[in-house]
């Protein structure tokens, strides 16, 4: 028996190869979940392969999400009027409710956000959160890629931290050699709620099985104050004097970090996971993603969790960046729409240690693409409108109608196709009111919890 290959046609091909190359009337072919050739139309006419036309479609790599954490769409409006990049929001804001939270109520929230990425074109996502051990299955039915990273939240609790790091050691060794899903270190923040000999026991962690770190950083001035107060250093020079910097990391927000850090991090296994919505929704001052790319720092894109974002859509995602550096720096298109396209592809693909798997649309590749209708508004005039800008300023994730992780079809025409969303909406919602539930239960037992 010969080896199945699928050809997929489509209108436009945009590659995000290193070449730029965008190929009109062309096709992508593909055998057992990998890039073959990208190619026009012509070059397939004597291939053997299963024909997908797809017409007026555009195809391209899936989107990746740097920044998530998937559990929290059961938070979905709890947190409205709170900053949740302050410890003090976030605490008010969010921890009051997980500490009221049970790990089944999880996967009915894992399922939504999965749902919600997949119709909106993301194929993979960089998740942080604990019990990863009820994250993990649910990503996996849903067929997505993920960099999954054990959350450990201290706050000063011995208990909580023995407890988080025994727990992430035997998530780490569960996914050994995953060729779906990658593990990973989740401080929720360095040294504003993580202690340093827990994150001395964390790096130690991560030598040991090869694992990157992703926190947060640098969100309200927070801790930078802490560490100037207690080592007499910004907390990006506290990193690199305690070996931090020499592992790979990705770091949300990075917000408030000095200019004169800005070349430590460039020079660094470090990406700066910036996540506009998030981020103008707390009321917090922009990232200086101009000065961070002029300097080298590596760059990429995510929605944060949906409790302060509150939409998974990385197209109104990239949208919304642009528009507010824009803002920012106080003239047009200071960041070129392709580079913002970059940062939910190529660049989010080398933050999380993926660059050589996906990101692109060239030969040797997995094969997590998406399509979108050239047909939904936003398109036209095709022929006068560069293309990056149009993924960036004129279409949302409501044009994906088609999309594929690892040569398997998640959606197909608008369907979904491993997830049942309706089903997923009803189990989250049973466990919202159990969470309510639980919440005055708790707050009756402890006032003031």
């Amino acid at each position: 028996m010969g080896v199945m290959r699928t050809l997929l046609l489509a209108d436009v091909v945009v590659t995000m190869d290193a070449h730029g190359h965008i190929y009109r009337d062309a096709g992508v072919l593909l055998e057992d979940g990998r890039i073959v050739e990208v190619a026009p139309r012509a070059r397939f006419a004597d291939t053997e392969a299963d024909r997908l036309d797809l017409g007026q479609r555009l195809l391209m790599p899936g989107l990746i999400n740097a920044h998530t954490h998937t559990p929290m769409t059961l938070f979905r409006g709890l947190a409205e009027g709170y900053s949740l990049l302050t410890l003090e929001g976030w605490f008010n804001g969010i921890r009051v409710w997980e500490m009221a939270m049970t790990p089944e109520m999880i996967p009915p929230a894992v399922s939504v956000s999965c749902a919600e990425m997949i119709r909106t074109g993301t194929t993979c996502f960089a998740d942080q959160y604990f019990h990863m051990e009820h994250i993990a299955p649910t990503v996996r039915a849903a067929g997505m890629r993920a960099a999954l990273a054990y959350g450990i939240v201290e706050v000063g609790d011995d208990h909580a931290h023995n407890w988080a790091l025994g727990a992430a050691e035997s998530f780490l060794a569960s996914l050994r050699d995953d060729g779906q899903l990658s593990g990973w270190i989740g401080p929720h923040a360095l040294f504003v709620d993580n202690r340093l000999p827990t994150i001395q026991a964390e790096l130690a962690l991560a030598d040991a099985y090869a694992a990157g770190l992703h926190i947060h950083l640098s969100t309200s001035g927070e801790e930078d104050a802490y560490c100037l107060r207690h080592y007499g250093v910004t907390a990006v020079q506290q990193m690199k004097r305690i070996g931090a910097l020499d592992r790979r990391i990705i770091a949300a927000h990075c917000l408030t970090i000095p200019e004169a850090d800005l070349a430590t991090l460039a020079a660094a296994p470090f990406t700066a996971i910036l996540a506009p919505s998030a981020c103008m929704r707390a009321g917090r001052p922009a990232a200086p993603l101009k000065r961070m790319l002029a300097e080298g720092v590596r760059v990429a894109l995510g929605t944060d969790n949906v409790t302060a974002n509150n939409s998974y859509d990385l197209f109104k995602e990239m949208q919304i960046l642009g528009k507010l550096m824009a803002y920012r720096e106080g003239e047009p298109n200071p960041i070129p729409a392709k580079t913002i396209v970059e940062m939910v592809t190529t660049r989010a693909a080398e933050a999380i240690g993926l660059a050589d798997r996906i990101g692109s649309l060239e030969a040797g590749k997995r094969a997590d693409l998406i399509a979108l209708d050239l047909d939904a508004p936003g398109f036209a005039p095709r022929n006068a409108q560069d293309v990056y800008t149009a993924l960036v300023y004129a279409v949302s994730g409501l044009a994906v109608t088609d999309v594929m992780c690892d040569g398997r079809w998640l959606m197909r025409d608008g369907r979904l196709l491993t997830i049942d969303y309706r089903a997923a909406c009803e189990a989250l919602e049973a466990a919202f009111d159990e969470l309510r539930a639980r919440r005055a239960r708790l707050t009756a037992e402890s006032p003031g919890r």
